[in-house]
């Protein structure tokens, strides 16, 4: 997928093409040979991409060897890596003659080492170094033209992608838009998504950061909190108002875009990866709250289009989180709005056949055990239910030899400072396993539940201290009875 150079890479560029080389002067220091400026002359004084283009492809090998070396003379960029000006303006051209020539990167990539003198090059002492910037660039347009995954490209992408990541930290959002779009040119096949994948505390990271921010979620709250609240408000309660006019934290449309592209990209390796995506970023409710505040068909295709991805190869493990979140009734009120993309509508529609078809056949014990593995709890109807409780407590502490129960004293270890309700509600849950199944306290004990329910009666919320007043008393109840 084609997209436009970012502004500030372009307006870079644009100021380097126009500044003078002194380029006979390059040739007799040595820093160039007659042959190399030969050929940069012949491409330099024609600017027509046609010419350019025939050029090029009446000599393949020598604009390769050009930019790479070959038959044991040296690249340009050997030969001139002293001169920073030199190499600014032959990255520059490489880009430009790639865009016109796609051929180029194929036959770069016939030499032994294609990279060996681009990626020292990614390294700079001065932040102000355009070097680095034009190089990735260059890099990226490579790897995009010539579908290359050879083992070459392997060792290099790890060093790319962590360069590529710096920038995605950075607090300037054209910066941040240079790379994401650079993610998505070599995103183009399996190894490389395999290892954005490995290195995701650099790479995804930082673009789910950009994501929180602009569906409303800050730095200095629980994220996973906020995200619930948003995913189960009914659409009177205080969540972000949208994302017309501005994003949430600012966050752009069109690097808004770009993001969920590179995660859409990701998702094409949904069935290896989509439960540590979800595990890791609570993935499926961060992008439920975006739909439900998406501003464009463009970027809520985009969205569409990836949770169809992670949940139809993950059917069992994340349709219930996709159901505890709302996407149903979200979907419901997205198919009443006037929308007219074909590729949205379809994979809309695939997404509610799927999630209706999950719906048919889930139990009242199966809602609740996907809510405590989601690892957020709500008023659901069967933490209220006597009924639930005496027919399912025991399968609770049975199920998956007791994995329920050392995932309530999970939820519980947290502080929850932005949705204390999830403590009274777990709280409730333990006193009912107690009334039902008094005999497996210990069970109870043994993952630290009692200890945590005397430490929450100490709370400064009252439904918190009173759903673990509640929950303690029936602990001492059964205590002081088999005395």
């Amino acid at each position: 997928m084609s997209l436009d150079p970012p502004t500030y890479l372009a307006s870079l560029q644009s100021n380097i093409r126009q500044r003078p080389i002194p380029w006979e002067g390059q040739v007799r220091s040595g820093t160039l040979t007659e042959e190399q400026y030969s050929k940069i002359r012949a491409v330099d004084k024609t600017k027509k991409p046609e010419q350019r283009k025939e050029i090029v492809e009446g000599d393949l090998v020598g604009y390769s060897s050009l930019f790479v070396g070959g038959s044991g003379k040296p690249g340009v960029l050997e030969s001139a890596g002293k001169h920073a000006n030199v190499t600014q303006y032959v990255l520059v051209l490489l880009s430009d003659l790639l865009d016109a020539v796609p051929s180029l990167a194929k036959a770069i990539f016939k030499s032994n080492d294609p990279y060996q003198h681009f990626l020292p090059l990614l390294k700079s002492n001065s932040t102000e170094d355009p070097i680095p910037l034009l190089t990735s660039h260059a890099v990226a347009n490579l790897m995009t033209l010539a579908r290359d995954e050879s083992k070459a490209t392997q060792q290099a992408l790890p060093l790319i992608l962590s360069y590529l990541s710096g920038l995605a930290k950075s607090t300037d959002a054209g910066l941040q838009d240079i790379a994401v779009q650079e993610y998505s040119a070599v995103l183009f096949g399996h190894v490389s998504r395999q290892q954005f994948w490995n290195q995701r505390s650099e790479t995804i990271g930082p673009l789910v950061k950009i994501l929180q921010t602009a569906a409303g979620i800050g730095s200095g709250g629980n994220s996973s909190s906020s995200l619930w609240s948003g995913a189960n408000s009914n659409g009177n309660g205080n969540r972000p108002a949208g994302f017309e006019g501005s994003l949430g934290g600012g966050v752009g449309l069109q690097l808004l875009y770009h993001v969920l592209l590179v995660m859409w990209q990701i998702s094409f390796e949904a069935e290896a990866i989509g439960d540590e995506l979800n595990d890791e970023y609570d993935i499926v409710v961060l992008y439920v709250q975006l739909l439900r505040l998406s501003p464009k068909e463009k970027t809520t295709r985009l969205i569409l289009s990836t949770l169809y991805n992670l949940l139809e190869k993950n059917q069992r493990s994340l349709l219930p989180t996709a159901v505890l979140a709302r996407l149903p009734s979200l979907l419901d009120n997205i198919s009443s709005r006037q929308l007219t993309d074909t590729d949205l509508l379809e994979d809309m529609q695939s997404l509610k056949d799927m999630l209706e078809e999950y719906t048919k056949t889930k139990t009242t014990f199966d809602e609740y055990v996907a809510e405590v593995q989601a690892g957020h709890l709500r008023w659901s109807p069967p933490h209220r239910s006597s009924v639930f409780w005496a027919e399912n407590a025991r399968k609770i502490l049975d199920y998956e030899n007791g994995e329920l129960t050392r995932k309530l004293a999970e939820i519980m270890s947290q502080p929850w400072d932005n949705d204390k309700q999830v403590l009274a509600i777990a709280c409730n849950d333990v006193g009912c396993l107690v009334k039902e199944v008094p005999e497996r306290r210990f069970q109870l004990e043994k993952v630290g539940l009692k200890r945590r329910v005397m430490e929450l009666m100490q709370s400064e919320d009252e439904n918190v201290r009173w759903e673990s007043l509640r929950a303690l008393g029936g602990w001492l109840k059964y205590s002081f009875e088999q005395q």
